[in-house]
């Protein structure tokens, strides 16, 4: 498989019943929104990336979010204790920011969070796909 493909495939992620373990992140015009704590499991990797942000200088808001959101944002991106931090391409098939992933804030924050651990999380996913 080559790199391309593997990069399509790495980060294609279907949610299902048994996936709710992740926290969605939306990024529009620079700002980065995600659910209000109480709508969400306030773990450490969802702490981890808006404390990155915060160093980045990237704006962090906590409010509402809808499909709506996810539809017209420029990026969207996962967080959990599995995946770290994962750019999203699409949300029903609706292509995010033209599809390419990742974005620009959640390449920074990807970066800045392999920094933090010690480990390309980037290739650390492709290892996995093998």
């Amino acid at each position: 498989m080559d790199l391309a493909n593997r990069l399509a495939v790495e980060r294609t992620i279907i949610l299902g019943d048994d996936e709710l373990a992740r926290n969605v992140f939306v990024v529009k015009d620079g700002q980065m929104s995600t659910p209000r704590g109480r709508y969400v499991l306030e773990g450490v990797s969802r702490a981890t990336v808006i404390e990155l942000a915060k160093e980045l200088r990237v704006p962090v808001v906590e409010r509402d979010i809808d499909l709506y959101d996810a539809y017209t944002a420029d990026e969207v991106f996962l967080t959990s204790t599995s995946l770290c931090l994962c750019g999203v391409s699409c949300v029903n098939g609706k292509a995010i920011g033209g599809g390419k992933i990742p974005g620009p804030v959640t390449k920074r924050l990807l970066k800045a969070y392999s920094d933090l651990v010690g480990c390309d999380i980037e290739k650390q996913y492709l290892a996995r796909l093998g």
